[in-house]
């Protein structure tokens, strides 16, 4: 049986208001120092442990931060946003809530409504990929950060991922390895990922003095079916290497170059996007690309929120893509 605030005030021969006042230590309490001390040892005899949430709401506040996630959760490598976003928050002295909803609206409100009720100190609001999205309505009652994901007026500070520079770095990756006549395999899928990967790429390019060449650029469903489509169109284009929109994608490619008795490195340099542990680093060989960085967008959310982190405007935080270089280059 939980032990009561009443327990500790009969124990300690005290009112239980008294009890209150000495474990919150409220300022201007006029208790003796007598009552103060029956009051402390009747705590630490009976094991007495203050109902946490009982007190902050009291305080009109609390040390939570909420997290509302519509499948992350459940996605290995995309996981990673709730992980740093928990260790910073606890780094800070807060406990991440956290409620993955599978994109159903019905369980995204209550989310809300129940991390508004528990007062905590804002909401992290995540998408399991980089996109645009309406902002729910409730969470307009708390301060809120989106987490790789943004609002189409950016009307909330949003941090997310640096498509353009993680476009450029794969390829320039492509380029530092000696190859200059490089394809890319975009998404068919029109998002931030798409035209950031592709302007990326381009930029790198420009700065290599490498002209760019429209027939070198190829889209495909970002799948492996669709690496696996589009090998016979990437070898006849004569590329020497090959930047793909994300990992599943490269590993489709792997098995259309093998049929087709090309080896890698050897013979078709490969960079990949997302570093997806699962795949890249167990293709053979391993795969070079470039890593999508959760944990550091998780923790950058939360340190946005807590105002450590500063966004300006209507800027959005853009989170460095770190290259992850294997033996596919």
């Amino acid at each position: 049986m939980s032990i009561t605030m009443r327990d500790v005030a009969r124990a300690a021969n005290v009112s239980v208001a008294t009890v209150s006042h000495v474990i919150n230590d409220k300022p201007g309490a006029r208790i003796g120092d007598d009552a103060r001390r029956r009051v402390l040892d009747a705590v630490a005899e009976l094991g007495y442990r203050p109902n946490a949430l009982a007190k902050t709401l009291s305080q009109g506040g609390s040390r939570f931060i909420g997290l509302v996630a519509d499948a992350i959760a459940t996605t290995p490598f995309a996981g990673q946003i709730i992980h740093g976003a928990q260790d910073e928050a606890w780094r800070h002295g807060y406990v991440l809530l956290v409620a993955n909803t599978e994109g159903n609206a019905a369980a995204e409100n209550d989310a809300i409504a129940m991390m508004l009720e528990h007062q905590v100190r804002g909401i992290l609001y995540s998408t399991w990929y980089h996109r645009e999205i309406e902002v729910p309505a409730l969470l307009k009652q708390t301060e809120t950060v989106l987490v790789n994901c943004y609002s189409e007026d950016d009307a909330y500070p949003a941090v997310v991922p640096d498509e353009e520079q993680g476009g450029r770095t794969a390829t320039e990756e492509l380029i530092a390895a000696g190859h200059r006549r490089i394809a890319m395999v975009n998404t068919t899928t029109p998002s931030p990922a798409q035209t950031g990967r592709l302007a990326g790429y381009a930029s790198a390019l420009a700065a290599a003095g490498i002209d760019y060449d429209s027939s070198l650029v190829f889209e495909a469903e970002s799948a492996q079916e669709g690496g696996y489509a589009i090998a016979p169109a990437v070898i006849a284009s004569g590329a020497e290497g090959v930047f793909c929109h994300n990992d599943r994608v490269a590993m489709g490619l792997y098995d259309g170059l093998r049929e087709r008795g090309l080896r890698i490195p050897q013979d078709m340099a490969v960079m990949g996007f997302d570093n997806q542990d699962v795949i890249a680093a167990h293709l053979r060989p391993p795969l070079s690309t470039v890593a999508l960085p959760h944990y550091e967008i998780g923790a950058a959310g939360v340190r946005t929120l807590l105002g450590l982190e500063t966004i300006t405007g209507s800027d959005r935080l853009h989170v460095t893509c770190p290259p992850v270089v294997r033996a596919s280059l």
